[in-house]
């Protein structure tokens, strides 16, 4: 599984952070764990397919927010109490 965090500016509110989210499990079907955070400026999702930043930048412009930058990392799920 592959983390994505993509940062983003202009989330002001909580419906804001909804839409994104909403956005991107539209754009990205298989995102699992999709998570945004205006505090942050970010959005967070894990995939297991690789994600095309054209693809991410595209999406998110398209909402009216900005899109700053996309990376990704291996996600690995922690066992009980996480280990």
């Amino acid at each position: 599984m592959n983390k994505i965090t993509v940062k983003i500016n202009g989330m002001m509110c909580g419906m804001c952070e909804a839409y994104i989210c909403d956005t991107l499990r539209r754009a990205f079907p298989d995102a699992k764990k999709v998570k945004a955070s205006r505090s942050r400026g970010e959005a967070t999702f894990l995939t297991a397919n690789s994600i095309d930043e054209e693809a991410v930048k595209e999406v998110i412009n398209e909402t009216g927010y900005a899109f700053v930058s996309v990376s990704s990392e291996e996600y690995k799920k922690s066992g009980l109490f996480g280990r």
